[in-house]
């Protein structure tokens, strides 16, 4: 005979990330600095067990530039991380902590000029 099992007793209780609108916001106005200026080219948002994860490249078939995490709450380290490769440099509560040393990273937008050269 037939037992009867109820498919969410058995799936994994975890939580799942993702980023706000707002976060994606802010993500993407970077990224889309880095485009005009020929910088980056593309980028990716993968979802992970208990974490989000947004990644630019400046090709596809590279390995990514920078990666920002977002972890569950309680994570050990913060809940959000900034990477350059496998290297960490930044961690914080919030998506603001992390993205100044991006920012530092990334120089300041260049002026659009006309063909006459007038901005």
């Amino acid at each position: 005979m037939s037992k009867v099992v109820r498919l969410a007793d058995h799936r994994r209780k975890q939580k799942r990330v993702f980023f706000t609108r707002p976060e994606l916001n802010q993500l993407l106005s970077i990224y889309s600095r880095q485009v005009v200026r020929g910088e980056w080219r593309d980028y990716a948002i993968d979802q992970r067990d208990e974490a989000a994860i947004f990644s630019v490249f400046r090709h596809t078939q590279e390995s990514a530039l920078f990666t920002v995490v977002k972890a569950a709450p309680g994570a050990r380290a913060g809940d959000y991380a900034l990477f350059q490769g496998r290297q960490r440099l930044a961690a914080g509560l919030s998506l603001g902590d992390v993205l100044p040393p991006l920012l530092a990273t990334l120089g300041p937008v260049p002026l659009f000029r006309d063909s006459d050269g007038r901005p």
